[in-house]
């Protein structure tokens, strides 16, 4: 069975969390999918910090550095890689991995 989940950025729920996460595990599919208003939020976004990186402007953790590398600016060319880097340092390497259920949790609500 395929149950359908459009994301809005305002309404989701704890069951749905879990209906996501569990699906699997319950012989379920859950489709999820981006409401038109929130793929318009993140591009709106996108473009904002594009726009902050195009004209040099001083944003910390985006074109500069983080915690005691706040004053480091950071060139245009490698903003992208400096996002890369601060997620992989926040997402890999520290203690055992979490199981599948827990991943989907969190993935779900971090799209949200």
């Amino acid at each position: 069975m395929e149950t359908k989940l459009v994301l809005d950025g305002e309404s989701l729920t704890l069951e749905e969390v879990v209906a996501v996460a569990c699906a699997p595990e319950q012989g379920e599919d859950v489709r999820v999918t981006l409401a038109p208003e929130a793929r318009a939020r993140v591009r709106r976004a996108e473009r904002a910090v594009q726009a902050f990186v195009d004209r040099g402007e001083v944003v910390y953790g985006v074109t500069t550095g983080f915690g005691a590398f706040k004053d480091r600016l950071i060139a245009p060319e490698e903003v992208g890689q400096l996002q890369r880097n601060i997620l992989m340092s926040h997402a890999v390497g520290v203690g055992e991995p979490v199981n599948t259920p827990t991943t989907r949790a969190l993935m779900l609500i971090r799209a949200n």
